[in-house]
């Protein structure tokens, strides 16, 4: 089986490729790909590139033109819910679109066509990346100056995406009221995520996704969140993919 890894920044990317074995690059689609090993299994890493339009074909291209028989995001997100606080680490359970209105149509934030609102992440996928991401923080923290390894919470639930970069209170606070109002408590948001879900759901290909807290989506998140990438979740990805690996079958 062939495991897709996409990383949603190249700087998540970069400790990948050092360690593909045998390392191939391919262009597809317009975008470059690795082919390989990881620690035995075979990898095609890619780049989700920002925005839901982007990170779909991205998905596609690696089912399509190599095969993945499962999907791994990891990536970054602003944090919204209470107590999901920066270098806290989220493990999506589901995703939903907040830029999702196709109303009176369709109910809000109902993907049409679809009849759901929400697409689901593997659960089994999951579980292994939640085992994962214990095991990749305990390694980060020992390896890094960094102090947020060492204190970072661990999350699973629902995580919104849509193409907008979040960086207001009011827009977060207005975001999760319109949200929590149609059932929905998002832990954060981000660009791509439901995107590559639903791509996932249309094939039937089980999906993962992890995402570190680099910012709380307020008024700061422009200027911590190139810092926190190069400086934090990078060596979180590392980390929690080289766990998540070895317990592949």
């Amino acid at each position: 089986m062939t495991t897709a890894i996409l990383s949603a920044v190249a700087e998540e990317q970069a400790g990948l490729l050092e360690l593909l074995h045998s390392p191939r690059r391919l262009n597809r689609a317009g975008r470059e790909f690795w082919q390989g090993e990881l620690l035995g299994q075979p990898v095609v890493l890619g780049l989700s590139r920002m925005g839901k339009v982007a990170a779909a074909t991205t998905a596609t291209t690696l089912i399509e033109a190599f095969g993945a028989s499962r999907l791994v995001f990891t990536g970054v997100a602003g944090g919204v819910a209470r107590g999901v606080k920066v270098g806290d680490v989220v493990v999506a359970t589901e995703f939903v679109q907040h830029d999702m209105n196709a109303s009176p149509l369709f109910p809000r934030y109902q993907v049409p066509l679809y009849d759901r609102t929400r697409f689901a992440c593997d659960e089994a996928l999951s579980a292994l990346l939640s085992q994962a991401v214990v095991e990749g923080l305990k390694t980060a923290a020992s390896q890094s100056a960094s102090s947020y390894a060492a204190q970072a919470g661990v999350h699973r639930g629902l995580i919104a995406s849509g193409d907008r970069f979040v960086s207001a209170a009011a827009e977060v606070s207005a975001l999760q009221a319109d949200l929590q109002d149609a059932g929905h408590a998002v832990l954060a948001v981000e660009m791509e995520g439901a995107a590559v879900a639903q791509v996932c759901f249309d094939y039937g290909l089980p999906f993962a996704a992890v995402r570190t807290i680099s910012d709380r989506a307020d008024e700061q998140a422009h200027v911590d969140f190139p810092k926190f990438v190069t400086e934090v979740a990078s060596q979180y990805a590392l980390a929690i993919i080289e766990a998540f690996m070895r317990k592949l079958p």
